[in-house]
């Protein structure tokens, strides 16, 4: 599928697109909320600046996709595989990532505000100046993790791996 393809169905009404292999898709700012991309392929793409509010990524590779300054509010990217991907400055508000993988990803100044990352794999993340208020990160490996200036603020970080996380200047309330 391209990228003309994907936004002419959408246009018309269609929502599914569960499969699609958009290898390195240009979406750049694109509008497609409520899109169902369950188990697609949008490794190496471009949707910085996209709103895909609603949409699902359940089982979605999104390896290295550019996320950066999205609206992804309540998002459900459960067992994806996001590793290596940016979503600086994202808003991922009630965004749902249980079991999700983002070792490496990129997560600077991300709002995760009540955000689900129960057993989320954030080994090596880069969550610099992120908003994780109200965040459930139950069982996540945080190992080697940046949390540098994070808002843990009434955040479940129970069970969660810290080892070797550099955490100095959180703000934390319980």
């Amino acid at each position: 599928m391209n990228v003309d393809t994907l936004l002419q169905s959408y246009k018309s009404g269609d929502r599914d697109f569960s499969n699609a292999e958009l290898i390195g898709a240009n979406l750049a700012g694109a509008k497609l909320s409520g899109i169902n991309l369950i188990r697609a392929n949008l490794s190496h793409a471009i949707l910085k600046n996209a709103n895909l509010s609603g949409a699902f990524l359940i089982l979605a590779n999104l390896q290295e996709i550019d996320l950066s300054q999205a609206i992804l509010i309540v998002v459900n990217f459960s067992g994806a595989n996001l590793t290596g991907a940016n979503l600086s400055y994202s808003q991922l508000t009630e965004a749902i990532l249980t079991g999700t993988r983002l070792q490496k990803t990129n997560l600077t100044h991300a709002n995760l505000t009540g955000a689900i990352l129960a057993g989320a794999n954030l080994i090596e993340a880069n969550l610099r100046k992120a908003n994780l208020q109200g965040a459930n990160l139950y069982g996540a490996d945080l190992r080697k993790a940046d949390l540098t200036d994070v808002n843990i603020t009434y955040a479940n970080l129970r069970g969660a791996n810290l080892e070797g996380a550099i955490m100095p200047n959180q703000v934390i309330k319980v």
